[in-house]
């Protein structure tokens, strides 16, 4: 029953992403007097795709605004994906061989308390670190694109790059953070239902 429940929750969540001939972002654009369809990721077969309205009369500092949280999220989805399938392999850090792997790692407690401390604080530093690439400082933000943690100080070669290289490598990244974020939602689904030896190999 569970799992016919949970199944029919995941099939309600996949339509909702059907695309529709009438989308509410199509007006969004005209609205604002902005036109969303040119930005990076928009591309084949939904094109510009807001099923949710969420860029309804919307302006460019709440597109960049979103687009800085979808960009984190995939970044994290792609580590958080990463880190699954090294755990599940059975690679550890020294002394942690013994914390297991996904959900079980949370319930069993066998996460150090010192290393939810150090968790904490490294998330903390590293969102005042980076503060300033999501926060327009006298009217211009300091990164060059919503998600650019640079601060002026890294760049290996980015600079030296053509305008459509650089797009085709934020695209890439964006393309990468969207599908993790389904891939980890799928793994912890699965998790959930207990067939992740199903799911992934050398089970």
């Amino acid at each position: 029953m569970m799992k016919s429940a949970i199944l029919a929750s995941l099939i309600a969540a996949a339509a909702a992403f059907a695309p529709s001939k009438s989308s509410v972002s199509t007006t969004s654009t005209q609205l604002a007097g902005v036109d969303f369809s040119k930005e990076v990721g928009v591309q084949a077969p939904l094109g510009f795709f807001d099923p949710l309205g969420l860029l309804f009369d919307a302006d460019q500092a709440k597109f960049d605004r979103l687009r800085l949280v979808e960009v984190k999220h995939g970044r994290i989805a792609m580590l958080a994906v990463v880190g699954y399938l090294t755990t599940d392999a059975g690679i550890r850090f020294p002394g942690a061989e013994g914390i297991p792997g996904g959900f079980a790692a949370l319930e069993s407690g066998a996460i150090p308390e010192l290393v939810w401390a150090q968790f904490v604080a490294t998330v903390a530093l590293m969102e005042m670190v980076n503060q300033d690439a999501g926060i327009a400082a006298k009217g211009e933000p300091m990164g060059e694109f919503p998600g650019d943690f640079r601060n002026g100080a890294l760049d290996f070669g980015w600079d030296k790059q053509s305008d459509a290289w650089k797009r085709n490598k934020r695209t890439i990244e964006l393309n990468n953070g969207r599908a993790a974020q389904m891939g980890i939602l799928g793994i912890m689904v699965h998790e959930q239902l207990g067939n992740i030896p199903e799911v992934l190999p050398g089970h």
